[in-house]
């Protein structure tokens, strides 16, 4: 009897397994809103950190974190990294890699030893409103913990936190709460990524 159960116990492991390294390794998460607003009173507020926790899903969740800022804000290499003790923040940073002004900004990010990923905002302009859309992208690699998380819980955690941040950022450009000091220079053609 012991020895049926510990064969079913091997046999369930071993499907387990062979299902999780069946899924795909990279995950993709990603949200999108219109909003009625050019695309120039939208870039600033995505392409500067400094801008980021006027409408941050996280910030409102720690208001005790704290963050450093490096580089030239609106610039390829900047950066943003944060510390805190809660467990749905955490510690990290987020670098610029590359910025197409109006049109798309990419980032990468490191969770402090949980991961990396690259996220990117596109915008799109049309008859004065503007669509934005903001993706995230991690490969799980071959860990079958990590693949099993990808699948089943990385799009129920990250999503809704893209939906909260994207309603913000509707929020500030549509009530004019885009402020001057938003605006940061930024270069006149697209910069490529930071090798």
């Amino acid at each position: 009897m012991k020895k049926k159960i510990a064969i079913g116990v091997v046999t369930v492991i071993v499907a387990v397994l062979i299902f999780a390294f069946a899924l795909p390794s990279n995950v993709h998460v990603e949200r999108s809103l219109s909003m009625k607003a050019p695309a120039a009173t939208v870039y600033p507020l995505i392409s500067s950190f400094e801008s980021f926790n006027r409408w941050s899903p996280w910030f409102k969740r720690d208001p005790k974190t704290k963050y450093t800022f490096t580089g030239t804000p609106g610039q390829v290499g900047s950066k943003m990294s944060w510390t805190s003790d809660h467990p749905k923040v955490g510690n990290g940073s987020q670098e610029v890699t590359a910025l197409e002004p109006n049109k798309s900004v990419t980032t990468h990010l490191n969770f402090g030893g949980e991961g990396d990923g690259d996220a990117k905002f596109i915008l799109e302009e049309a008859a004065g409103n503007t669509k934005v859309t903001w993706t995230l992208d991690t490969d799980m690699g071959n860990n079958p913990v990590g693949r099993l998380f990808g699948f089943f819980a990385f799009e129920g955690m990250i999503g809704p936190d893209y939906e909260a941040g994207l309603a913000n950022l509707k929020a500030i450009v549509e009530g004019g709460d885009a402020k001057a000091d938003d605006a940061v220079a930024a270069p006149g053609a697209a910069t490529p990524a930071a090798k």
